[in-house]
């Protein structure tokens, strides 16, 4: 509720800092992707950066729970989340993968970079995987994580297998929230289901700090999604969609849930699948698609399904597939 409040008061200022600075998203001229060009021609001009009200008012809550607890301790202690074990990670994680993001937003707005500002996708996956390379290590040398949980089985111990599975999730969650980033309000909505699905599985093994943070994520994605749906007043952009995957990332591997986020998250697999056959296709088959367009919302778009009616079902098959997984869950837990 907090978080919602102050995210949805921040709003309308972040709404007008963006315009006033013309941080306007730059889309894909229609000689690189002619059928997208065509789609969303009239979403040109549209602020992005919207995800700093996302990290913005979690990371500032924290810091402000965090300081009332230090000073005046009491009742404000009940609030504090931020705790070494369950919420330093993720919060770093959250704030580097911003930062970083918001970089590559400011590099696309100002035009600077190839293909008409910022990144490209693999210099983006470099980044990615520096991030959770460093991640990996601190939870494999430092906390000394080494199992991965199977379910109905239990935990498995894999030694130094962890480091390339830590690797590939974070790669996979950042890479996968990045592209489904393309509709108003399609990345909020399905990451909103993940979110959801992970706070019900921290606080079910006792992680509240844990539990706490990921609500507070859920509360100021709430409030974003107010102005993102559609017609969207402003887009995430990679600020927003960088630092909610990676965080996504971390949280599942604090949990120990890393084989049950492709179905808390399985439009996030499904977008990075279509992106990866699309690919592969042009590059085996001398540039013939499997899709009208990638990714695969955007193929749903150029057969002629509404913008809207593409979010809504993505969001229904993220809530049914997030519900499976926590089944799973419970029964893998108490059976």
């Amino acid at each position: 509720m907090a978080a919602f409040l102050v995210a949805f008061a921040a709003t309308p200022l972040v709404s007008k800092l963006l315009t006033r600075f013309n941080a306007n998203k730059q889309l894909r001229s229609s000689e690189q992707a002619p059928i997208f060009a065509k789609l969303h021609q009239k979403k040109s001009g549209t602020p992005t950066m919207g995800g700093v009200i996302i990290w913005g008012t979690v990371l500032g809550l924290a810091l402000l729970f965090m300081l009332l607890d230090f000073f005046f301790d009491g009742f404000w202690s009940y609030l504090n989340f931020v705790d070494r074990a369950q919420t330093y990670l993720p919060i770093t994680a959250m704030l580097v993968a911003a930062l970083i993001g918001l970089a590559d937003d400011i590099l696309g707005v100002l035009k600077i970079g190839p293909n008409g500002g910022g990144l490209r996708i693999s210099q983006k996956l470099v980044v990615y995987m520096v991030i959770a390379l460093v991640g990996a290590l601190w939870f494999y040398y430092r906390l000394g994580w080494d199992t991965l949980s199977v379910p109905f089985i239990g935990n498995i111990t894999i030694g130094w297998w962890y480091i390339p599975l830590f690797i590939f999730i974070i790669v996979a969650s950042a890479f996968s929230s990045n592209e489904t980033d393309g509709l108003d309000g399609l990345a909020g909505g399905v990451l909103l289901f993940a979110f959801a699905a992970l706070v019900v599985v921290a606080f079910a093994i006792g992680r509240y700090h844990l539990a706490a943070f990921g609500g507070m994520t859920i509360g100021a994605l709430l409030a974003f999604l107010w102005f993102n749906i559609y017609p969207a007043r402003f887009f995430m952009g990679d600020t927003g969609s960088m630092s909610l995957g990676i965080t996504m990332g971390v949280i599942a591997m604090l949990t120990n849930t890393t084989l049950l986020l492709p179905l808390f998250a399985p439009i996030l697999v499904l977008e990075s699948l279509s992106v990866i056959i699309q690919i592969a296709s042009k590059k085996l088959r001398k540039g013939k698609k499997v899709f009208l367009s990638a990714p695969i919302h955007h193929h749903f778009e150029a057969i002629g399904w509404p913008e809207t009616q593409i979010t809504m079902r993505f969001w229904i098959i993220s809530v049914v597939f997030s519900a499976l997984g926590l089944t799973i869950f419970f029964l893998t837990k108490y059976l």
